[in-house]
């Protein structure tokens, strides 16, 4: 089966064996990839050992984006976040169940924001000290200019918490040109191409301790998580982890850099987009943004005008020719999401689209 899903993405065999193994997180022989994986992670965060450190939580990736909420707005404070698509709409209600203020920032689904967008409402509310965003929105496959506001939020003094969830590993955010960013977060099953379990905040060190007591919840304190690592050791945990996903994320990571890092992994995926999505325009689909706004992460089409079709119906045609996309959508227009990441390749994508072709013919079939 091709999967062809925004994360958990389609994994190499080495990633999924290393998962066939049973494993003791106290074990020493543990800790040390454990502590391994911590390091390395700062290396492709383009961070530096005792600026950065890699602070992991169990769970999905609403889990660390709640714990990076928590830990780096204080209750109470101020956090714009610019709304333009499903994922933002998901970290203003973790940061308002939380309770820090949310004030949102109105954009449309089809364009990235960029600096000109957040900046003005900074300016007409310097109340608000952290703008916290998603880099890439797996809703409709926009990317916000991430580098681009944060150099305006560093220039204006005021603070960044990143969503780079489906983003990190492909698209570049070096966290060392980075000061103004406390910490920027992602999982396991993603562009690293990992299996899911477990997210990774990657933080300042000083602003992390600075943010110590704010969180309002023990296991989802990053201040917490980097206290018990100082105290105890990077390759200790403070909680019962997915050791089978972290094993098979240590593989991942030798994979990464065997392909040639961010830029070798960023030109794949782009690659399979532009297959992706010359070849839905070559059966007649509408691509859901312009070629000029779309990222390289997920590709989202309109749903055909026919009233015959159903999104369900289609994706099980679908997964019967051997591709399985989302059988749900985030946007307000009726759409599907189609993934482009993964380990997948460019003649993977050209095969997926000819799935595409045959299973709408399976769905609208024409007239005799």
């Amino acid at each position: 089966m091709l999967l062809l899903i925004p994360g958990p993405v389609q994994t190499r065999p080495e990633v999924k064996a290393a998962m066939a193994q049973d494993i003791a997180p106290w074990d020493r022989d543990f800790q040390k990839v454990y502590a391994r994986i911590r390091e390395r992670v700062v290396g492709v965060a383009g961070g530096t050992p005792g600026v950065h450190a890699t602070l992991p939580i169990q769970g999905a990736g609403h889990f660390v984006t709640e714990a990076a909420l928590r830990t780096f707005v204080a209750p109470g404070a101020k956090v714009l976040i610019p709304m333009n698509g499903a994922y933002a709409q998901r970290m203003a209600r973790l940061a308002r169940e939380a309770g820090r203020i949310v004030v949102e920032l109105p954009l449309t689904d089809t364009r990235g924001a960029t600096a000109a967008d957040i900046m003005p409402a900074l300016e007409a509310d310097p109340s608000i000290g952290t703008v916290a965003m998603v880099y890439n929105e797996t809703g409709s496959g926009i990317v916000n200019d991430a580098q681009g506001i944060g150099r305006a939020l560093h220039a204006a003094g005021k603070r960044l918490v990143l969503d780079a969830v489906s983003a990190f590993g492909a698209l570049p955010f070096p966290l060392d040109d980075h000061p103004e960013c406390d910490v920027l977060v992602f999982t396991s099953g993603k562009c690293l191409e990992g299996m899911p379990g477990v997210g990774f905040a990657v933080a300042r060190i000083d602003r992390a301790e600075a943010c110590a007591g704010n969180a309002g919840s023990w296991s989802l304190d990053l201040s917490d998580v980097l206290a018990h690592a100082k105290r105890s050791g990077w390759g200790s945990i403070r909680f019962t982890p997915p050791v089978q996903t972290i094993a098979a994320f240590d593989v991942a990571l030798d994979l990464y850099e065997a392909e040639g890092g961010q830029a070798s992994r960023l030109a794949r995926y782009r690659t399979n987009t532009g297959i992706l999505y010359d070849g839905i325009v070559a059966l007649g689909l509408k691509p859901y943004l312009e070629r000029d706004q779309q990222g390289p992460v997920i590709v989202t089409i309109h749903q055909p005008s026919d009233p015959r079709f159903d999104l369900l119906a289609f994706v099980e045609a679908l997964k019967h020719r051997g591709v399985l996309i989302s059988n749900f959508y985030n946007t307000q227009a009726p759409t599907m999401r189609i993934g482009a990441i993964g380990a997948i390749t460019p003649e993977d994508m050209r095969r997926a689209v000819a799935a595409i072709g045959a299973a709408l013919e399976d769905v609208l079939p024409k007239a005799a």
